[in-house]
């Protein structure tokens, strides 16, 4: 696990961005925190890392919002409307299996629908410190998620 204090949004972004250039086709981000704790922000961070242009918006009432244009899709996913069941009804395997990066919020809703291995991004808030201060932590799952994570480190050194 790698954790990291990111002290405004746009530190929250720069995140995103150094970490899009290692991502691949297939790769799963697993984004949990509290309501405003920069999911959303993190993810326009990794579209900017992908060369994406469009503006990234929450996916929270289309739960699936899809991005082309940079050199791999972007399939972000909000599940949080999931609780009650239904993941398996949108076909999250074609997402998984497909050609672009799978980025999910609130994943614990559909926690029996994931791969076997994965990048947990766990936002926390630390209101005493600051309203826009937020500790990232990053829990890899797999091989090939411990070496982004190395990446990601070996970046803030």
């Amino acid at each position: 696990m790698f954790e990291v204090t990111a002290t405004t949004p746009e530190a929250t972004m720069a995140l995103g961005q150094q970490l899009a250039p290692w991502l691949q086709p297939r790769d799963v981000i697993l984004l949990d925190g509290d309501l405003g704790a920069g999911k959303t922000t993190f993810t326009k961070g990794l579209a900017a890392g992908l060369g994406i242009k469009r503006n990234v918006k929450s996916p929270t009432f289309t739960i699936i919002r899809e991005y082309q244009g940079g050199r791999i899709p972007l399939y972000h996913m909000d599940v949080y409307r999931l609780e009650e069941g239904g993941g398996d009804e949108l076909g999250l395997d074609e997402y998984f299996n497909g050609d672009g990066v799978n980025v999910i919020e609130w994943s614990t809703f559909i926690a029996d629908e994931l791969p076997a291995d994965y990048l947990r991004v766990v936002f926390k808030r630390d209101d005493d410190a600051g309203e826009n201060q937020r500790t990232l932590q990053f829990e890899p799952v797999g091989e090939h998620f411990n070496q982004l994570v190395q990446h990601l480190e070996d970046a803030q050194a």
